[in-house]
């Protein structure tokens, strides 16, 4: 699945966390929003999600993880696993198209409606039509021991937006 339109990114670095997703929402080669929020958080402010693709779709998504969440007490390797399992074999919700990341205090990973529930070994994740550039970037980034998270990923982030068309300057961070 290709995910155009926005760029996420979860930096873990020096036991912290930033999430951060840009604003810019697009329509075929149109900017329609420079200021969405695609970076929030979930089950009481303890998980943090973002998400790439189709607002609807992802927000639907974001809403069944959340339900997940409720019925594993917050177990979010757990809850992720049972909503991909869920993604991949429901008539209706496997016509969704997203990609989400989740993160808490112990866990980033990636859900994706093809099954996968993926956790990167080092501590770096990223998706949407920005994410490599992201996600290289804040890689480089992190051998910086006088950086923060969300310093890496505030500088990866404009990285990407400066390549991506996709991705804006307009930046939600989230921090754990």
């Amino acid at each position: 699945m290709k995910i155009r339109s926005t760029t996420i990114l979860a930096v873990r670095h020096q036991g912290q966390l930033a999430v951060a997703g840009d604003g810019q929402v697009s329509m075929n080669n149109t900017v329609v929003k420079h200021h969405a929020r695609k970076v929030r958080r979930i089950y009481n402010d303890r998980i943090i999600v973002g998400f790439a693709g189709a607002t609807a779709d992802a927000l639907t998504l974001s809403e069944k993880l959340e339900g997940k969440l409720e019925r594993y007490n917050g177990n979010l390797v757990r809850s992720a696993v049972e909503l991909a399992r869920e993604w991949r074999t429901d008539k209706y919700l496997r016509r969704l198209e997203a990609l989400m990341i989740a993160a808490d205090e112990e866990s980033t990973l990636l859900i994706s409606g093809t099954g996968d529930v993926i956790e990167p070994d080092e501590g770096v994740l990223a998706i949407g039509s920005g994410g490599i550039a992201a996600q290289a970037a804040a890689r480089a980034l992190t051998v910086h021991a006088d950086m923060t998270a969300r310093q890496i990923v505030e500088a990866a982030m404009q990285i990407a937006a400066d390549i991506c068309v996709f991705t804006n300057h307009q930046l939600t961070i989230e921090e754990a």
